[in-house]
């Protein structure tokens, strides 16, 4: 925490330090304040007195400048022992005050408000008027399109990116890798021209939607960047160093951001999906009608988890929701086997050496594409060593600050060229850290195909082996087997993981992902596959087209190949046939050892020395 937390600190350290009327007296003519007339005026007895005290206030003056010129050194000696820079190049006259990258909190709301009554403001007082509901709409099923989904309402891009005339197209915010606002990827995104509506012949059956939350403040732990852990420095040095340039927003900047919890853009993200599942699948809800039963939603227990959680069902089922659905809640903390935070019961998933494969890429690849930006930037931040690790923090801030505020400062600072880079370090981090790159993305992913194909043959799970939760998956209460809509809401991570380990091996086609450039085409991009509040349909189709009944995959609106699995073949839609869906992921069940992946006494050196494709550790 710093100096100051708000803006009546700020405001109250700036009068503190406004100038006087004496020192804005030796302010140049120009500057200074035009007097009164009369007060120009000299009487004699002004003469007098001019005369007789000149020689004091010429003293007081000369001995004024020696002082000044002496306090000078001192600070420039200062500066310079600790920047290792001439004192001459430092303003010292406008050093960051302060309260400079302190964090800056807003409560609310308040603990005990003197005005809350509630007993006088009930929600229901009755007099409703008409209620009579119509059809459930079914879009998927209706339309001859599909609503596309840009992923940006509210938030505002920095001026080089807004298109119009003399304008760049260039899209910021699907260059944010993990922390993009999700988006329609469009057609051809994972290699099929295809598009999330059935297809001809075909009618949807069934949904099973999994999705991340929703836009969120930073998180506590990162092993490199961090804005909490930038800003932190940048006050504790705030008396040391001036920003000029592209920069001087810095010298007035405070941290804003909190930690975890889904912004108000991240709750409209979720509440957004709502609407939009409803509005396309709305009509699998008859089923539940004819079935006399509702809904079970299943989230976990972190903050932003459960808001995420809630607020797609107030969009999917309106306000209020009670009765309409039930929400089940899974505890994500270690001792709670939870398929949607695998992590928290796997003991490798807490060694970096495994868990976090991606540093030392990560490390080469922003000293390669920030190379520029460092150069560029770090003479606009005199009496700070600006590094790496702070420039890529600046673009972590760009979103997260977007995200959370609306705007940021920080997103001028780079070029389209630096975000593209940005962009592929996400793609770095998350491919060695969650994905096919990861030596336990698919034992922490296979937990939740586990779960998908019990619902799927509408059978119970026979062997618990992994995360999966006997308590819950194995009463039809909290985890229902024969329901045409089910809604989870999980992390990123976990999202990679699944896909992992249902060996959608067209997203991996490219990787390994090379650490000095990026490759003309690559198949993972973390943007697509993993940003704020990105969303997995299993879609059941029945065809007249086709005997079996059929299962899709769409991600963010992609349809994705299912030729990785066994018995799949290539079809145009990235259709398969449920029953070889089921079998081919029941083999890679089978083949997933929970118990060696976590607990095995397995070592993998760092780097490219050792690498996999599918997500799993180096065999015994």
């Amino acid at each position: 925490m710093g100096l100051y937390e708000d803006e009546d600190d700020r405001e109250e350290y700036k009068q503190h330090n406004a100038p006087d009327p004496e020192s804005e007296a030796l302010l140049p003519t120009s500057q200074q304040k035009i007097q009164d007339p009369a007060q120009s005026r000299c009487t004699s007895r002004c003469s007098v007195f001019t005369s007789r005290h000149a020689w004091q206030m010429s003293l007081a003056f000369l001995s004024g400048i020696m002082a000044c010129a002496f306090l000078q050194l001192l600070i420039g000696s200062r500066h310079w022992l600790f920047s290792g820079q001439d004192a001459d190049t430092l303003n010292v006259n406008i050093l960051a005050p302060p309260y400079v990258g302190s964090t800056e909190v807003h409560h609310f709301p308040p603990a005990t408000p003197t005005n809350y009554f509630p007993s006088l403001f009930p929600t229901h007082v009755g007099h409703a008027g008409p209620t009579p509901t119509g059809a459930e709409p079914g879009l998927i099923a209706t339309a001859p399109a599909y609503p596309i989904h840009s992923g940006a309402a509210h938030l505002v891009s920095p001026s080089f990116t807004q298109q119009g005339a003399n304008k760049s197209d260039f899209n910021l915010f699907t260059h944010w890798g993990n922390l993009s606002p999700w988006f329609s990827v469009g057609k051809g995104a994972f290699g099929l021209d295809s598009s999330p509506e059935a297809p001809d012949t075909c009618r949807v059956t069934g949904l099973h939607l999994l999705h991340r939350h929703g836009a969120r403040y930073p998180t506590e732990w990162a092993s490199y960047g961090g804005p909490a852990k930038l800003a932190s420095r940048l006050n504790e040095a705030a008396s040391w160093w001036t920003a000029s340039g592209g920069l001087t927003f810095l010298n007035d900047w405070t941290y804003k951001l909190g930690e975890e919890i889904l912004t108000p853009f991240g709750r409209q993200q979720l509440f957004d999906l709502g609407v939009s599942m409803r509005m396309k699948y709305g009509f699998l809800l008859k089923n539940f009608t004819e079935t006399n039963t509702i809904p079970v939603f299943r989230t976990e227990s972190q903050d932003r988890m459960l808001a995420s959680a809630l607020n797609f069902a107030i969009g999917f089922f309106g306000y209020p929701f009670e009765g309409q659905y039930e929400q089940s809640i899974t505890i994500e903390d270690p001792g709670y086997n939870n398929t949607l935070a695998p992590y928290k019961t796997c003991p490798n998933a807490a060694f970096p050496s495994k868990s976090d494969r991606a540093f030392p890429y990560l490390q080469q690849w922003t000293s390669i594409y920030l190379r520029d930006a460092l150069a560029r930037l770090a003479p606009q931040l005199q009496g700070y060593n600006l590094t790496i690790e702070d420039v890529y923090t600046f673009q972590q801030l760009c979103a997260y600050e977007t995200v959370a505020i609306g705007y940021s400062k920080f997103c001028e600072l780079f070029t389209e060229e630096e975000w593209e880079g940005f962009d592929y370090a996400m793609d770095i981090y998350f491919w060695y850290d969650s994905a096919f790159g990861s030596p336990l993305a698919k034992v922490l992913g296979i937990g939740y195909v586990q779960e998908l194909v019990a619902r799927l043959t509408h059978t119970p799970i026979a062997t618990h082996n992994s995360s999966t939760n006997a308590t819950l998956d194995d009463s039809p209460l909290t985890f229902p087997l024969n329901q045409s809509l089910y809604v989870d809401a999980t992390h990123e991570v976990v999202v990679l993981h699944v896909i992992t380990a249902l060996n959608l091996t067209t997203l991996a086609s490219s990787g390994p992902l090379p650490a000095d450039h990026i490759p003309s085409h690559r198949s993972f991009k973390a943007s697509h596959l993993a940003p704020f509040a990105t969303n997995i349909q299993f879609q059941l189709l029945s065809c007249s087209s086709v005997k079996d009944p059929q299962i899709r995959i769409i991600i963010n609106d992609g349809v994705v190949p299912l030729t990785g699995l066994k018995g799949c073949p290539v079809q145009q839609d990235g259709m398969c046939s449920l029953a070889t869906f089921v079998e081919a992921q029941k083999e890679i069940i089978e083949e997933t050892d929970w118990e060696y992946g976590c607990h095995g006494d397995w070592e993998i050196p760092a780097g490219p020395a050792w690498n996999t494709t599918t997500g799993s550790p180096p065999s015994l």
